[in-house]
């Protein structure tokens, strides 16, 4: 409201002030909610039915494309993985886990992304990127609310995808663990 009624008569620094004032409010507000949609996940019930986790993969990818079409991004999608779990919840860690590859990987001159399945052992899923990475001494802080271990101004975000996506993981009596380092990329597993 300042800006549209006062606009005019203001500064170029007072309206630099009102712009920051904007985009913190609007952090802010994505955080409240980032914050109210976490809290939401420790209720209900889980339902566990059959996922085609390879097609639930393609159409989150296929969301992301049509989001950034001008990204040129090789992705592989493992044939054949399923599991048996919550579809909206797991449809929820995918979003979050490939997002996260597509943002890290923005500035890769090749972006690639990796979605498979170990075998062997435990079996569990992967989301493998090439992106920047982090150093695995701070990955303990990887899956708490608002432990980001890049800036805002590198890569954009609430700091609670992971803490979700670790959370949706424990409900399913499951395990989320990941691998990385600085400028080599990411691998997060997970087992539910």
């Amino acid at each position: 409201a300042l800006r549209e009624d006062y606009g005019g008569q203001l500064d170029p620094q007072a309206l630099e002030f009102i712009e920051r004032m904007n985009a913190a409010a609007r952090r802010m507000e994505q955080l409240i909610e980032a914050m109210l949609n976490l809290s939401r996940l420790g209720q209900g019930d889980v339902k566990r039915m059959p996922i085609d986790m390879s097609a639930m993969a393609r159409e989150v990818v296929a969301d992301l494309r049509e989001a950034e079409p001008d990204r040129n991004v090789v992705i592989t999608i493992a044939d054949g993985l399923t599991a048996k779990g919550d579809p909206q919840l797991m449809r929820i860690v995918l979003e979050n886990l490939l997002g996260n590859a597509w943002k890290y990987t923005g500035r890769s001159p090749l972006a690639e992304i990796d979605f498979g399945a170990l075998t062997g052992g435990q079996p569990a899923f992967y989301v493998r990127d090439n992106g920047a990475g982090f150093e695995m001494a701070f990955a303990d802080r990887l899956f708490g609310p608002f432990q980001r271990l890049h800036r805002d101004d590198e890569f954009a975000g609430t700091g609670i995808g992971l803490a979700t996506v670790r959370r949706i993981i424990n409900r399913h009596r499951g395990r989320i663990w990941a691998e990385s380092a600085p400028g080599a990329g990411a691998v997060f597993y997970f087992s539910i």
